[in-house]
């Protein structure tokens, strides 16, 4: 059996937390469930670390076991989605930092509103520019699959988000 190397370990996660972390908020809308969602999806890596061939490979077996245990969170009983106090106008252009918060928080809201497949879709397709190709293998489907995935979730983003969204879309991944 292949033994752990805690050192390569501890210099993963410090090296690529941020990036994966970024993800989990992505997909589950909240900083603390982000963090519990990635703390999770690390303690399965960890636990396969002395199985991975590769350690450059760590990543990606990160990133699909953050997915993975984000769509088994949607799928259980109490998960359910949180109402807001207020509703969140997207911000004019020539916005402030301020107004930037709120164009976030609009776009969160509508991101949040995809099946929990759709967002993990976009959310690996466009935030971290992943290939077809690589959000198929972490979604364990086919990559027609993604592209019809991606496709009716920007449809429907489309439809919630209203004609002008796209260059707001746009601007908000280029910063992510």
């Amino acid at each position: 059996m292949a033994r752990r190397d805690p050192t390569a370990f501890e210099a993963f996660v410090q090296g690529r937390s941020p990036a994966l972390r970024r993800t989990a908020y992505l997909l589950v809308g909240e900083r603390g469930l982000a963090e519990d969602l990635l703390q999770e999806a690390l303690v399965k890596t960890y636990v396969a670390w002395p199985r991975l061939r590769d350690t450059g490979a760590a990543e990606a077996y990160t990133r699909k076991a953050v997915v993975t245990t984000a769509i088994s969170w949607w799928r259980r009983k109490g998960w359910s989605e949180r109402p807001t106090a207020e509703f969140v106008e997207p911000a004019p252009s020539g916005a402030t930092e301020a107004d930037a918060a709120v164009t976030r928080a609009w776009l969160r809201e509508a991101l949040d509103s995809l099946a929990p497949r759709q967002r993990a879709a976009v959310v690996l397709r466009f935030y971290d520019d992943l290939s077809v190709a690589e959000v198929a293998a972490v979604l364990g489907c086919s990559e027609g699959t993604v592209k019809s995935q991606v496709h009716d979730a920007m449809n429907r983003l489309r439809t919630t988000l209203g004609p002008d969204a796209r260059a707001t879309w746009d601007r908000e991944v280029a910063v992510g």
